[in-house]
């Protein structure tokens, strides 16, 4: 079986487990279990990895947690980040899980000491709270304990035989932290692609993802870090991470995201692709008006898709206008429509090599009042570099066409770019999605900046400028006319021939039915 086919194999069995299991539970509020327990099993097996080493000789997972000594213990944290005794490892846990009457309450305990293994340690803040959302006593798993045991033991029996070793048999290797990151953003996909306008808030479809950390990384060689101020499950992230060597992010990987279950979602995401505690810092809070990272900033690389037009305290915090992320555009966002606030903290946080390659409503680029006033000064700032347009459909919740903008602060001229890939897309059950050709037709057109018909322009600021700082890409980019060219004299040629066959066909009926007419008189 090959890789693509064992891939495909895991995540249609997964995506069976989700839904047998939860029987009556809604699919959206049943998720934190599932991917919970995939991650409880991966930490599980990283864990026990580690203390292996790769000697043979020794299996964690059948040790007694009496031979643990506290130099063991302590020396785990430090690099890991987090400990679990053999007793609680995953596996030892699901194999008695049909049997045991406490499954629910010790399951509780395990995920709170693997939280407490932390306190007092650097990776205290990444390892609290991951497993907050992973609630063995709610009544959505049932209304006594033995139906919660029953539904936990049922989740544990199916991630427990899930197959993330392919051909590498029992060991930890590259393959298998690649399944596994690779299954638990199939799960959440899907659990965003079947949760309405929500889905959209939290996963970002990972075509689109691969164009935005494409777009984001390109033409660096090295990186100092990616930030995402509104980061959700932190696929975006995870994108970038694939499309640049990992040895070339010097400092890792930030996120700030403002949904709690959310914020697991995303620091699990992390520890899912083998990302450790120190190369990764997630925090929880509100972008706009609770910025984190203020120390850690400038970042060579920033992606992000934001809430589209969501309200915040605007001018009514008569502080922010004094903050150093919106001050110099002289203006606040809309109460009403923030999309701005968040362009613009993402560029007072972007290096002076770096590219900020942000999901944008379409309005933004083309309404008036403050928005235009922000469009005015990062035009005149030279901060715009592209604004791309996509086809409609192709986020989870929305069915707008919206737009990417690039953000850049080393731009070589004063040009900004417009690209229409509005026609460029592949219809698939419910939405659209971008394939590689479509990725690498943008990405190409993005670094040559050559003028093409129909498709991409870079424009001078004096006509951005005497356009009223209007940054659509119809307003540059004209579209193609794919209606048929009628040429008029053939036409009429072939009007002429028509008009005179029917007169021939007249005259000849008029000749048929005057003999007829004839032969009745006859008759």
């Amino acid at each position: 079986m090959t890789s693509s086919q064992q891939r495909a194999a895991l995540q249609r069995q997964i995506w069976a487990i989700a839904n047998d299991v939860r029987g009556s539970v809604d699919g959206w509020d049943f998720k934190q279990y599932v991917l919970g327990t995939l991650f409880y099993r991966f930490i599980s097996e990283n864990f026990a990895a580690y203390i292996e080493a790769g000697d043979e000789s020794i299996h964690y997972a059948k040790l007694p947690d009496s031979v643990i000594t506290p130099e063991i213990k302590e020396d785990a944290i430090k690099t890991k980040g987090y400990f679990i005794y053999p007793s609680q490892l995953f596996d030892n846990v699901a194999k008695n899980a049909n049997s045991n009457e406490s499954l629910n309450t010790d399951l509780a305990a395990i995920f709170s000491a693997i939280e407490a293994s932390a306190f007092g340690y650097p990776s205290e803040q990444d390892i609290k709270g991951l497993f907050a959302d992973f609630d063995t006593t709610s009544n959505r798993l049932g209304n006594t304990v033995k139906d919660k045991n029953l539904r936990l033991a049922a989740v544990l029996k199916g991630v427990a035989g899930l197959n993330f070793h392919g051909e590498s048999g029992g060991k930890f290797e590259d393959n298998h932290i690649d399944l596994f990151g690779d299954a638990y953003e199939f799960l959440i996909s899907n659990y965003a692609a079947n949760a309405g306008k929500s889905g959209g808030e939290f996963f970002t479809p990972q075509h689109v993802s691969k164009l935005i950390a494409m777009l984001a990384v390109h033409g660096q060689s090295s990186i100092n870090k990616i930030f995402d101020p509104a980061c959700g499950s932190g696929s975006l992230l995870m994108q970038a991470r694939k499309h640049i060597d990992v040895h070339k992010i010097e400092e890792g990987y930030f996120g700030q995201e403002l949904n709690h279950t959310t914020y697991n979602l995303a620091r699990m995401n992390m520890f899912l692709h083998n990302i450790n505690y120190d190369k990764f810092n997630i925090q929880l809070g509100n972008t706009l008006t609770d910025p984190h990272f203020g120390d850690d900033k400038p970042f060579d690389a920033i992606v992000s898709n934001p809430p589209y037009s969501v309200k915040w305290i605007g001018s009514d915090d008569p502080t922010l206008i004094n903050d150093d992320r919106f001050a110099p555009a002289g203006v606040l966002a809309p109460k009403s429509k923030a999309d701005f606030a968040f362009v613009l903290h993402a560029l007072s946080y972007l290096s002076g090599k770096g590219r900020a390659a942000i999901v944008c409503f379409p309005g933004i680029f083309y309404r008036g009042g403050a928005e235009q006033k922000i469009r005015k000064y990062l035009v005149d700032n030279n901060n715009v570099e592209t604004v791309i347009s996509l086809a409609p459909n192709l986020f989870y919740g929305t069915t707008i066409a919206v737009n990417i903008l690039v953000l850049a602060k080393n731009k070589p001229n004063t040009d900004t770019q417009f690209i229409d890939a509005s026609n460029l897309f592949k219809k698939e059950t419910n939405n659209n999605i971008l394939t590689d050709e479509h990725i690498q037709k943008i990405m190409a057109v993005f670094d040559s900046k050559e003028n093409i018909d129909h498709f991409a322009r870079s424009v001078p600021v004096e006509e951005v400028a005497d356009n009223d700082y209007n940054l659509s890409v119809s307003s540059y980019v004209e579209a193609e006319d794919t209606r048929e060219v009628v040429d008029i004299t053939q036409l009429n040629a072939e009007l002429k021939t028509t008009v005179a066959r029917i007169s021939e066909l007249r005259t000849e009926i008029d000749a048929i039915v005057a003999e007829i007419e004839g032969e009745e008189q006859d008759a």
